[in-house]
């Protein structure tokens, strides 16, 4: 019988195959240049993110309790580990390091750290998801006009190079490359073809995805424009670069292992907790998003998660690779070309793999223009107009949180534009609770004399209501009656309690009456 739920579980792991591979293959060939990219940033090996793209699609999506979300390399550590490197004197002290703060990451999961997830706003999780689709389109546009001066998987607006997001636009306008642009634009119109018309048409077309027909196709032109068309041929720089083995000894000479003996020196433990913080930060904030994206609406247990991106960083640094996030580029791919459940990540990461040690000489004809138009796709389905219009229908609480996270994202950077972001719905929480503390009754009718105000405390009174109650008892006039009325109050908070006692005290002074309902005054006040 046992044998029988083995083989009922494993059939269900597989039942979703005709959408999962697909899907998978899509976000290999998204992974691929953005590993690169993001070790060539980070001035590691380059293999080093393609080991860390492997890690993050079979371990940690085994590991991982998230149905769709992708983890790998993030330009969010790149300049993190370029210095790290540097400070730290060798890449073995690094991966010393790596393996350190995958320690760190398990034991934040171990203790419960996760829920921190929970208290970024949907106003924040939604910005940052628009504000991510449209700087994949920026920051692709110069990919597909040719120019690729910029590494792939950059999300910083500033780059090394001294340009910026915008001033790249301008510099590939003026270097456009025709053979990059004509693979753009036949690359777009088959997947515009591809989702508006010819998936309807026929269930083939759902299987095969459009950005793969997208990759053959460059492929195809790539090598018709190096074996005739001169005029329209790419350099270099221009296409998929992966390192080729020649055999499955030079494959094994990829590999790094970690400097033991460095992992006690107080610099890489020091390099170690920051990447751990801002590698878990950066997965919960994606983990959030992913959620919101997921079709079917499931939860990721955010904990479950932490274990398992601690789990993927330790075997990543232990055989040379980058450190790993939960990353939202890779995750909305898979969400926008079908996936339905973990075995896409699983499977993303096994093509990194065979591809690597196989084919990697076939890949390296992969234009990157094919690659950007279909990031370019990616991005213009998480930045919808539809919704700024939505958002803006819901009101300035949640637009203006949602619009400064995507200005900040695309003028800054992603921690630090969610980082604005957070600030923003903050404000506008303790301002919203500020006038939410209480309401006046104000009746007509006098009692000996005295007019009477009638205070009535919300449900929750909370140390960021003291400001506004203050301010209200502040302003009735002397010689009148205020009633303090705390029967619907479930939760006061001490220093409103407190300073509600003190106002019993100095209202006399300005000849006013205070009466209390259900008030408990501080406990050691008791008998004064």
């Amino acid at each position: 019988m046992s044998s029988t739920l083995q083989d009922s579980g494993s059939l269900a792991f597989f039942k979703h195959i005709n959408r999962d591979l697909p899907a998978s293959i899509v976000v290999f060939f998204v992974a691929l240049p953005l590993c690169l990219g993001i070790a060539l940033a980070s001035g590691a090996p380059l293999f080093s993110g393609v080991i860390a793209g492997i890690i993050g699609g079979i371990v940690v999506g085994f590991a991982s309790g998230s149905q769709l979300g992708v983890s790998g390399p993030a330009a969010g550590l790149a300049v993190i580990v370029l210095a790290a490197i540097g400070n730290l004197g060798s890449y073995e002290a690094f991966l010393a390091a790596v393996v350190l703060a995958g320690l760190f990451q398990f034991l934040l999961g171990q203790f419960k750290a996760g829920f921190i997830a929970y208290f970024v706003p949907s106003s924040v999780i939604k910005g940052m998801l628009t504000g991510i689709g449209l700087l994949i389109i920026l920051k692709q546009i110069p990919h597909a006009f040719g120019y690729d001066a910029d590494f792939e998987g950059d999300e910083a607006f500033e780059e090394g190079s001294g340009h910026n997001t915008f001033t790249d636009i301008l510099q590939a306008w003026d270097l456009l490359t025709p053979g990059a642009i004509l693979i753009a634009v036949v690359s777009f119109v088959i997947l515009i073809l591809w989702d508006s018309v010819l998936t309807k048409k026929h269930r083939v077309f759902q299987l095969l995805q459009g950005p793969i027909v997208v990759v053959l196709v460059g492929i195809a032109l790539n090598l018709a424009f190096v074996n005739q068309w001169l005029d329209f041929k790419l350099d270099a720089s221009q296409i998929v670069s992966l390192p080729v083995a020649s055999s499955i000894g030079d494959f094994a000479s990829f590999f790094t292992h970690p400097d033991f003996s460095q992992m006690t020196q107080p610099l890489v433990i020091k390099t170690a907790l920051v990447m751990a913080i801002v590698a878990s930060l950066e997965t919960l904030l994606c983990v959030e998003a992913t959620d919101k994206l997921d079709p079917s609406k499931r939860i990721t247990p955010t904990n479950r998660e932490l274990k398992a991106q601690g789990l993927g960083n330790m075997v990543s640094g232990l055989i040379g690779g980058l450190p790993i996030t939960q990353v939202i580029v890779r995750s909305s791919a898979n969400i926008t070309f079908g996936a339905q459940t973990k075995l896409s990540a699983i499977l993303h990461g096994f093509w990194l793999l065979l591809s690597a040690m196989t084919i990697a000489s076939f890949l390296n004809l992969i234009p990157l223009a094919s690659l950007a138009t279909i990031l370019i796709m990616v991005g213009y389905k998480l930045a919808k107009p539809s919704l700024f219009k939505q958002m803006y229908a819901l009101g300035w609480e949640q637009f203006i949180p949602f619009i400064v996270t995507i200005v900040a994202i695309v003028f800054t950077d992603l921690l630090t534009g969610i980082g604005l972001g957070l600030v923003v719905a903050v404000f506008f929480t303790l301002h919203h609770s500020y006038r939410n503390s209480h309401y006046i009754k104000q009746t007509r009718s006098t009692e000996e004399g005295k007019e009477v105000y009638h205070l009535v405390l919300a449900e929750e009174v909370s140390f960021f209501n003291k400001a506004s109650i203050l301010e209200v008892l502040d302003s009735i006039p002397a010689n009148s009656k205020v009633v303090i009325d705390c029967t619907s109050s479930k939760s006061i908070a001490y220093d409103v309690v407190e300073f509600i006692h003190d106002y019993q005290q100095h209202a006399k002074l300005k000849n006013i009456v205070v009466e209390t309902i259900q008030f408990k005054p501080p406990k050691h006040l008791l008998g004064h």
